[in-house]
């Protein structure tokens, strides 16, 4: 099967191009695709411009991946109007180039969010689940509904909805790491707040199921079956690196150093992969332990 990923060249887009055969990579900059992954076909793409339908010739599924880090700068209005539109817009223009392609793409793999559900203490979260209504979870449901719109070309729409990441030499893994080796880390807040989580590896593989199982479609969460509160992860992250961890972050402190987006990292979402588990897939790292003893244990 031909692939494209937009987006290719962020943290799990060059993990997933490992797992596919030869795909097509359309990113911000040619140059970065050739660096970091040689050997693709490669093409330019403004997400906040009209993508060319002609990309999508001989491609079978896509991976949109592209969007603007929620992690990256404080939180200001200009800054999440950005990360609303490299979701919203780069999304409207991807479907509309699927509708007017000569042949379309049997099937669509749209990253999502499980920030749609917003904070919701420890309600059990599935798919069914209603969204939240903070602005992730607004961006999350925009985001989502212009991918939907493939479905109207007759793709097939797969939402994958991704906790936070933990993989090798990027992500939210390789912030957290610099505190917690110095003996410095500790929980956000009071650390009750549920914080789902997915190993990279076996998030590659759900959005390869997604792109292969044709049972699947709509809102499929992308987390881990062993959900921890923030005061579980700080331990077993300690654990991990043989590290004492004794300086929590107080709510007040963390709202004073990175402002709004501290919203994010005290919100509790008590997700389970519900639709997965029925669908047999088989987490290589479903506890938390398992996952952080394969990416930074000796």
């Amino acid at each position: 099967m031909q692939t494209l990923i937009t987006g290719g060249t962020g943290f799990i887009g060059q993990h997933l191009a490992g797992y596919l055969n030869k795909p097509i990579i359309v990113g911000r900059s040619l140059d970065k695709i050739r660096d970091l992954m040689p050997g693709h076909e490669a093409h330019q793409w403004d997400p906040n411009r009209s993508l060319e339908p002609s990309l999508l010739d001989g491609v079978e599924g896509v991976f949109h991946l592209a969007g603007e880090s929620i992690f990256k700068g404080r939180w200001n209005r200009a800054r999440k109007e950005r990360i609303r539109k490299s979701r919203t817009q780069s999304t409207r223009h991807l479907v509309d180039a699927i509708g007017q392609a000569a042949v379309r793409p049997q099937v669509l793999v749209c990253s999502s969010a499980v920030g749609i559900y917003g904070d919701r203490g420890a309600e059990p979260l599935t798919e069914a689940s209603r969204p939240g209504d903070d602005f992730l979870a607004r961006v999350c449901r925009d985001w989502e509904k212009e991918a939907m719109r493939a479905q109207e070309f007759g793709v097939r729409v797969v939402l994958v909805r991704t906790a936070v990441v933990l993989g090798r030499n990027g992500g939210a893994l390789a912030q957290m790491l610099p505190p917690f080796k110095l003996g410095l880390g500790g929980r956000l807040g009071n650390g009750n707040q549920y914080m789902p989580w997915i190993h990279i590896d076996d998030l590659c593989r759900i959005m390869l199921k997604a792109m292969q199982d044709g049972h699947l479609s709509g809102p499929v969460n992308a987390v881990a079956p062993n959900p921890v509160t923030n005061r579980v992860f700080t331990r077993a992250l300690a654990r991990a690196l043989h590290r004492p961890a004794l300086f929590p972050m107080p709510a007040f402190l963390l709202k004073i150093v990175v402002g709004e987006f501290a919203t994010v990292l005290l919100s509790s979402q008590r997700v389970r992969p519900e639709i997965l588990e029925k669908r047999g897939f088989s987490f290589h790292y479903p506890d938390i332990d398992s996952a952080l003893s394969n990416l930074i244990g000796d």
